[in-house]
């Protein structure tokens, strides 16, 4: 009987073990995970939804971890330097949506790329720049012309809009 509680021990032990090194492996904080936009953890949960800003987003996580819900997002392509402007207000979006979900406001959020992880603070200026962001894209989608904002050929090519488009770049 003390042989099978010792076997009971260290099977609980090593699976202990391997639940956390998975997580660290997704840039998962230690804490609770409370939401998972994935298929293999369970059924996929709703979104996200602020109407006053009409935002919506599906964080890939969120953790509990001592009373904070912070927000992660797992990309799956390596980086050099420092993550993408784009990314780092995805996930800035994602912090604003789990304060207004939530009532409590995230101080980080975890940007996982496949070689390395950042922790992005959420900031009162990002917050700022975010529905600046918000802003122009409102009033672009209301103007009849917008211009391309780029010169990266690569771009144009995985454009939705590139068959309709007399800017893209060939």
């Amino acid at each position: 009987m003390e042989i099978f509680a010792l076997l009971l021990a260290i099977l609980a032990f090593m699976l202990f073990w391997l639940a956390r090194r998975q997580q660290r492996r997704a840039g998962l904080p230690g804490g609770r995970i409370i939401y998972a936009d994935t298929s293999g953890w369970e059924p996929l949960q709703e979104p996200l939804y602020d109407a006053s800003l009409g935002l919506t987003g599906k964080p890939d996580y969120l953790v509990e971890k001592e009373g904070q819900i912070i927000p992660v997002e797992v990309k799956s392509t390596r980086i050099d330097q420092g993550p993408y402007d784009s990314h780092i207000y995805q996930l800035a979006a994602y912090c604003l949506l789990v304060e207004r979900t939530y009532g409590t406001r995230p101080p980080y959020g975890i940007l996982h790329y496949h070689n390395r992880t950042f922790s992005i603070s959420f900031t009162p200026e990002l917050e700022s720049a975010l529905l600046s962001l918000i802003e122009d894209l409102r009033r672009d989608i209301r103007r009849a012309e917008v211009h391309r904002s780029h010169e990266i050929p690569a771009r144009c090519a995985r454009c939705g809009f590139k068959p309709v488009c007399d800017q893209r770049l060939e």
